[in-house]
């Protein structure tokens, strides 16, 4: 699958920001491998899973982009915060994608673990299943495959 020309945005939250880098290095690197230029490539980042719907609602009104994919990480805490955090940044994510008709691959991490989290963002990893832990790179791979779905209906009209 070679991708040239799709432009890409990558919405990022900060907040456990070591989790955050390795998904978006997943991610950037199995964009490129799907053949995505790195100038194709926008990165914005927010500062947490709450606020990725709203960011990714602005690029896709306020920029010319063909899929985005959000990244990030919610962990489980001992309060309720988790379930509001992680089940509103989800829905958003959807409500954003269905209402303007882009794409959005989710990304966000949601475990109940810090340890549970570095596996799901490790390039390297993989489970006893043979699934990897590359979440990054999985979320990279169905934003291109849902824009290259996209396009592809667009021109059967």
């Amino acid at each position: 699958m070679k991708s040239n020309g799709l432009r890409i945005a990558i919405v990022i939250g900060r907040f456990n920001e070591e989790i955050s880098m390795r998904l978006l290095e997943g991610a950037r690197s199995r964009l490129e491998d799907l053949g995505v230029a790195t100038t194709d490539i926008n990165v914005f980042w927010v500062s947490g899973a709450f606020e990725i719907p709203f960011a990714c609602q602005e690029i896709i009104h306020k920029t010319s982009v063909d899929a985005v994919i959000t990244l990030g990480a919610v962990i489980q805490g001992g309060t309720p915060h988790f379930d509001f955090v992680a089940g509103e940044c989800i829905r958003g994510i959807q409500k954003v994608s269905l209402s303007t008709g882009t794409p959005i691959a989710l990304g966000v991490l949601t475990t109940d673990t810090y340890e549970q989290a570095l596996e799901r963002s490790d390039t390297s990893y993989v489970d006893h299943d043979g699934s990897t832990g590359d979440k990054g790179s999985s979320a990279a791979e169905a934003a291109v495959a849902m824009a290259e779905l996209s396009q592809s209906l667009n021109t059967q009209n």
